[in-house]
């Protein structure tokens, strides 16, 4: 992320009421740019932004497979969870940011939702950051049953007074006409609306990026995982999906509702 980035969201936090009230969400760098809708589908981070309005420090687990890991990234310091420190203390100025690398490749989402109960426990998470999807599509896990290890998952961790924010697959030509990969994108936007949780959709913000940046490859030789840059979109695009939502969307969630028509 860019100087102008980290001036800009600098500023309106040193304000977050006046953020919340009228400022959009911070710009990306050239290299990220994309359209807002396509980067995240918004939903609140009600728990995050207040234990950011207590001050100190905020804990993210970030948990997933080959991309949480950083498979690609030529240093643990290009994986998207590092790189995503570095923006969000920058951005969120006097706020320690302290995020734990939970990713292992291959796993498919039900062996993670098993393996997150423990790394909650003891990490304490205030919110979770679940990069999500890619590996249940190749190997063709039922939509149904996907989605049914999402809705549990997330209802847990609700219930723990934890934000969840869904990351979900990354675009690649490779998969692109791939049915199964299909169905299961649909299936986490369906449960993404459905639980109102925060998707950040990065087949969309990929794809975008891909058509519109004249160097916008993001992923590896592999055709598969992604590149240094690829893993710097992805943590500019989650910085961006929750300051925003941190922020700008809880004007919404804080307004009062219109009065009721007069019969």
């Amino acid at each position: 992320m860019k100087g102008l980035l980290r001036v800009a969201v600098v500023l309106a936090l040193a304000c977050p009421a006046a953020m919340a009230q009228d400022a959009p969400p911070p710009p990306l760098s050239p290299q990220c740019e994309a359209p807002n809708a396509d980067i995240a589908a918004p939903a609140p981070l009600p728990h995050l932004a207040g234990r950011l309005e207590k001050g100190g420090s905020i804990r993210i687990l970030a948990i997933g497979s080959s991309s949480t890991w950083g498979i690609g990234a030529s240093s643990r310091g290009k994986t998207y969870p590092a790189l995503l420190r570095g923006i969000l203390e920058g951005a969120l100025k006097g706020t320690k940011a302290e995020i734990v690398n939970r990713g292992v490749s291959g796993e498919v989402a039900a062996t993670t939702a098993e393996r997150l109960r423990t790394a909650v426990a003891l990490e304490k998470p205030d919110v979770v950051l679940w990069q999500v999807g890619t590996n249940d599509a190749l190997a063709r896990v039922e939509p149904s049953d996907f989605e049914e290890t999402l809705r549990s998952t997330i209802s847990w961790l609700k219930s723990s007074d934890i934000d969840v924010v869904l990351v979900g697959l990354q675009y690649t030509p490779k998969f692109a006409r791939d049915a199964s990969y299909f169905a299961i994108r649909e299936s986490l936007k369906k449960v993404s609306a459905s639980e109102n949780v925060l998707y950040v959709n990065r087949y969309n913000a990929m794809q975008f990026i891909a058509a519109h940046q004249a160097n916008g490859d993001l992923v590896s030789g592999d055709g598969l995982h992604l590149n240094d840059q690829g893993y710097e979109c992805m943590a500019e695009h989650v910085a961006h999906a929750v300051i925003a939502n941190m922020f700008v969307r809880r004007r919404d969630l804080t307004k009062p509702a219109p009065p009721a028509p007069q019969p």
